[in-house]
């Protein structure tokens, strides 16, 4: 008889594949509110690490964390109506506290523009106050209609950065900056995630943006999904809130402004990226445990064994978790590592012991081996290195695999239906087609040149669009 799979064929039913692993790998259940998530440790781990090479870098650039409250008070976001119609929609609004009715209702954060600009305009009082750069890591609501743990939810974490500055080109290459510097390296080092770098159309843009960058990659079904986007905000809410300074020649003049943000999405986009169908697959150089270290069965020189090549590793700087739970059958526990995809599993038993080695199993490329064990603290960072590089490269050769040129509508439509991304010029397709797009379920994901760098305007000669069906 043919053994039940553990998971849900990916070729078979991809979202379920997807709930399959989020649930099996232990990384988040669904909270009592519709939309809601409850992070289990496991992927809020995934996270963690995600949040402190993240800080990083953007602590890097010269940006400093703040906080920012949960509550903004409801005409804030009346204030720059491009952003009230956007979000409209999407808001949670409280009307009492208390138990009284409030005198104005307060809209739970669902991007903090707005009351970061009621700060702003208090804090900028000259050119010397520029450029003002702030960051907040925080949770914010909007209330999802279709939710998907990890890809929209109705609360979910992310940063969001907050810029002023003195001049529009100052802001326009502050938001580049973010986004190819922060975003798009740490996406590529860290993650392995194959992605392309764009320019929004007018229709998809953020509101009350002037541009907005993206990030967009291709996940295992042929889909795209946006990654993290950074906004040139020009000088909308500087003049909606009177966010203004004193210039080096006694002018007073509005600020240019950016915004940007990454999400808990990004969780959601590594599993469907790099899992495949025994579980996740994660990066090494994100992965909380990079090995695990399992005892076979509970012999004491086993046991000991296990214990003495852990500590061997971590000396070496290796992330190792020593699995040596034999209350619990073998089998099992590799087959949950495999789920959680930890890159490697080395495993010691007697028969291991005697011959002087251990079988090390490799989660990204496949298959096992037995090692010398001496030999185990070398070898094993350049095997974490190895497979690092290879899940870019995977995913790489999977994104221009499945994306097709083409020359109209329909055969964009076509390639986006089929499982795969379409490249069209922009001056083939215009506002009108990617309007018709849109009512087949299919979007423009961003605009590029023909080599593919990010345009300086929607409308520049030669801007191709990534066509796509989207999460």
């Amino acid at each position: 008889m043919a053994k039940t799979p553990v998971l849900t064929p990916r070729a078979e039913d991809f979202p379920r594949w997807y709930q399959d692993v989020i649930n099996k790998a232990e990384l988040a259940d669904n909270g009592p509110v519709r939309g809601t998530m409850v992070i289990r440790p496991y992927g809020y781990g995934l996270w963690e690490r995600m949040q402190q090479d993240m800080d990083a870098r953007i602590k890097a650039v010269g940006v400093q964390n703040a906080y920012f409250p949960l509550f903004i008070p409801q005409s804030y976001l009346a204030k720059e109506a491009d952003h009230v119609e956007g979000f409209a929609p999407e808001l949670a609004v409280v009307t009492h506290g208390g138990g009284k009715e409030l005198e104005e209702p307060v809209v739970v954060r669902p991007t903090s523009e707005t009351i970061v600009n009621e700060y702003f305009s208090k804090w900028v009082q000259s050119y010397r106050d520029l450029p003002l750069l702030i960051n907040q890591w925080a949770n914010v609501v909007r209330w999802e209609l279709r939710p998907r743990l990890f890809l929209r939810t109705t609360e979910f974490l992310w940063q969001e950065g907050h810029t002023a500055h003195a001049s529009y080109e100052d802001a326009r290459d502050f938001a580049a900056r973010i986004h190819r510097e922060v975003y798009a390296r740490f996406m590529e080092d860290v993650l392995a995630m194959d992605m392309v770098l764009g320019r929004k159309t007018a229709r998809e843009r953020f509101a009350g943006a002037l541009n907005t960058l993206t990030l967009e990659g291709m996940m295992g079904d042929g889909k795209a999904l946006q990654l993290g986007t950074s906004h040139e905000l020009g000088q909308n809410f500087a003049r909606a809130f009177h966010t203004s300074y004193l210039s080096k020649d006694g002018e007073q003049e509005l600020v240019w402004q950016t915004s940007w943000g990454s999400t808990t999405r990004m969780v959601g986009a590594l599993v469907m990226m790099h899992g495949d169908d025994n579980g996740l697959r994660i990066p090494p150089r994100l992965a909380p445990i990079q090995v695990v270290v399992l005892a076979i069965k509970g012999d004491d020189a086993v046991l000991a064994k296990v214990r003495e090549i852990g500590e061997l590793l971590t000396a070496a700087g290796v992330r190792v978790h020593v699995d040596d739970r034999t209350d619990t059958p073998f089998g099992r526990r590799a087959v949950d590592w495999e789920l959680k995809g930890v890159p490697i599993r080395v495993e010691v038993g007697p028969r291991d012991l005697e011959g002087g080695t251990a079988m090390v199993a490799r989660r990204i490329p496949g298959g096992k081996e037995p090692v010398r064990a001496e030999l185990l603290p070398e070898l094993l960072p350049k095997v974490l290195e190895e497979d690092q590089a290879l899940l870019l490269r995977q995913a790489r050769e999977r994104r221009k695999a499945r994306t097709t040129e083409v020359a109209t509508m329909e055969e964009a439509a076509e390639a986006a239906t089929a499982g795969g991304w379409a490249r069209i010029r922009w001056a083939d397709l215009g506002p009108e087609g990617e309007a018709a797009l849109a009512e087949r379920s299919v979007s423009v994901r961003c605009l590029i040149t023909e080599d593919g760098a990010v345009p300086d305007a929607d409308d520049a000669p030669g801007n191709v669009a990534i066509v796509a069906r989207a999460y």
